[in-house]
């Protein structure tokens, strides 16, 4: 029977039980966990220095406040990109793929960064839906407008690192297949096909971490609005 390119994108079931929520929990053991001993091993050290310097960028811009969200983002930010890194590896299952987890991550904490500037200072949090010095004719267009923008940012946060995972590890599997069927027939077609598609892993490589950061970026962004 011959599969589909999507199928890839199918949630594993095993014997009608979803494997969902095992391909989420599974990662987590990959981590070192940190010893009570005063040295800590290479990879601990390493581990510990990478968290650290990226919370420090993350959250050097915003206010005191928002720092309580610093365990939160960073672990999204350590979660996410290790089910993407991990689903660029062969016969593996890549469940931030799939539109409704991604969606379910952004919408929560996008609303969660909406009511915390509502509750905090109501006044600012609206005052962004309509810009100072906006002509009397315009307000209304304007808040609409605003409002729009402010309910797409979920959807675009979700759909974004949906849509990058997903176009490329089709495209990866469109080569892989190619340079597969080719090789019997032209086999230095074939060659520079399979050159192809290693320099395609690498730049995958690089997207997945990359959207990983800029779903948590984006998240702090909107979190910068609203403390």
């Amino acid at each position: 029977m011959m599969l589909s390119f999507f199928d890839q994108f199918m949630s594993p079931t095993y014997l009608g039980v979803p494997l969902m929520a095992l391909a989420l929990s599974l990662p987590w053991i990959l981590y070192p966990a940190p010893s009570s001993r005063w040295t800590s091993n290479r990879l601990i050290t390493l581990q510990n220095w990478g968290i650290s310097q990226y919370t420090r960028q993350l959250f050097q811009p915003l206010n005191p406040g928002g720092h309580k969200w610093a365990l939160m983002l960073t672990s999204l930010m350590v979660f996410l990109l290790t089910l993407n890194m991990l689903g660029l590896l062969p016969y593996t299952f890549t469940p931030t793929t799939q539109l409704s987890l991604n969606m379910g991550i952004a919408v929560v904490l996008w609303l969660a960064t909406v009511i915390i500037g509502l509750r905090n200072q109501p006044t600012i949090a609206l005052g962004h839906l309509l810009p100072e010095g906006t002509p009397t004719l315009l307000i209304p267009v304007l808040i609409i407008i605003e409002t729009i923008s402010l309910f797409i940012r979920p959807i675009a946060l979700g759909v974004r690192l949906t849509a990058n995972l997903t176009a490329g590890h089709l495209l990866i599997q469109l080569i892989a297949t190619a340079s597969f069927t080719l090789f019997p027939l032209m086999p230095a077609v074939s060659i520079l096909t399979m050159a192809l598609l290693f320099l395609l892993t690498l730049l995958e490589v690089a997207v997945a971490m990359i959207q990983a950061y800029v779903f948590v970026l984006l998240l702090s962004l909107y979190l910068q609005e609203n403390v």
